[in-house]
């Protein structure tokens, strides 16, 4: 009996042993083992397509239109023949002979600052004549070298109502031609009425204007006109600046000077004597107690001449009676031709014999 008893709780224990395992892989089997995940392949992103470095496309210049001209000027005619002082002869003593009269707007100053002559600048005489279309502006200028530096810029100034304040400004740069040329020129014109400073007939200095502010003309763009105003000129020794500009703008009554700047070269700041005191702007006339120059030096101007009215006399900057200058200027300045006093002349001219009236 008791054997029975040991032999049934055996056999349980046997099945015990048996289904234990047997659970635990029933288990292990239920339970999922996660699968080892593999690094995912690279895809490429899309982007912007590779292009290959190729070379500039060149990019075409833009074009200038053509400046079309339909009148030319001629030959000038022989004209009004006007004179300026000329420093040639004193120029290796660095000074002008005369004429630098800086109340009255009259500049021989053709040196640098250290008193260098520079005969491109230097106005010997000028010529004024007209035909059926042109007014004709010959300029005599003792000599041009073509390579020369400083570059030179020439004016003629134009006074319509012959008040002393220019109206008009004709302005020529660098590059020149021998042949009648529109590209070098430019025209100002002055309409506030203040390129001589408070008054016409002296220095107003320190005194600050616009000058000739407004650009009307610019040849090398044509404008309105292309053909309005013109220049050529013939270098060498003698030289000859010429210009030539319609009647049908200008007129036929006018003053009239002219100019030659390698200094300030700025239509905004005529006229020049109204800009620096004598003091500041210095002297080419070694007897002037303000000698040598200083603020103001490479230009050289002219007075003006009268064309279609007759003058009084008394108009400023004008041109005294027209009698060629000495070219070397007298030993003893006066000795011939006494002074007449400040109550007749403006400025007397020694060794010209010539009264400026005021």
């Amino acid at each position: 009996m008791k054997s029975n008893f040991f032999r049934s709780l055996t056999l349980v224990f046997a099945i015990i042993l048996i289904a234990v395992p047997a659970c635990n892989l029933a288990s292990e089997a239920a339970t999922p083992v996660p699968a080892t995940q593999e690094e995912a392949p690279l895809i490429p992103v899309a982007g912007p397509p590779a292009t290959a470095t190729l070379p500039p496309t060149p990019v075409p210049a833009t074009s200038t239109a053509a400046v079309i001209h339909t009148m030319t000027p001629t030959e000038p005619r022989a004209g009004k023949l006007l004179y300026d002082v000329e420093s040639a002869g004193t120029a290796p003593e660095k000074r002008a002979p005369y004429g630098d009269s800086y109340e009255w707007n009259r500049l021989e100053r053709p040196f640098t600052q250290d008193m260098g002559y520079v005969s491109g600048l230097d106005i010997d005489t000028f010529t004024v004549s007209k035909d059926d279309d042109w007014w004709y502006v010959s300029i005599n200028i003792v000599s041009i070298d073509p390579g020369s530096t400083p570059e030179i810029n020439y004016g003629v100034e134009l006074d319509l109502d012959h008040d002393g304040f220019g109206d008009y400004l004709l302005w020529a740069h660098p590059p020149y031609s021998d042949q009648w040329d529109t590209a070098p020129v430019q025209i100002y014109q002055d309409q506030n009425h203040n390129t001589a400073g408070l008054s016409a007939g002296k220095s107003d200095a320190p005194f600050t204007t616009d000058g000739y502010e407004t650009l009307i003309f610019d040849g090398a763009a044509g404008g309105d006109d292309p053909d309005l105003a013109w220049i050529r000129v013939a270098t060498g020794s003698p030289a000859t600046v010429q210009f030539a500009f319609k009647k049908s703008w200008s007129g036929d009554v006018f003053m009239l000077g002219v100019i030659a700047d390698a200094g300030l070269k700025d239509p905004k700041k005529l006229d020049y004597v109204d800009r620096f005191q004598i003091a500041d702007a210095g002297s080419p006339v070694k007897e002037n107690k303000n000698y040598p120059l200083k603020e103001l030096f490479l230009v050289d101007n002219t007075c003006r001449g009268a064309f279609g009215f007759n003058p009084s006399g008394f108009e400023p900057q004008l041109c005294p009676v027209p009698v060629p200058p000495s070219k070397t200027p007298a030993p003893n300045p006066g000795a011939s031709c006494p002074d007449p006093g400040p109550n007749v002349c403006a400025v007397w001219d020694s060794v010209q014999c010539v009264c400026l009236r005021r």
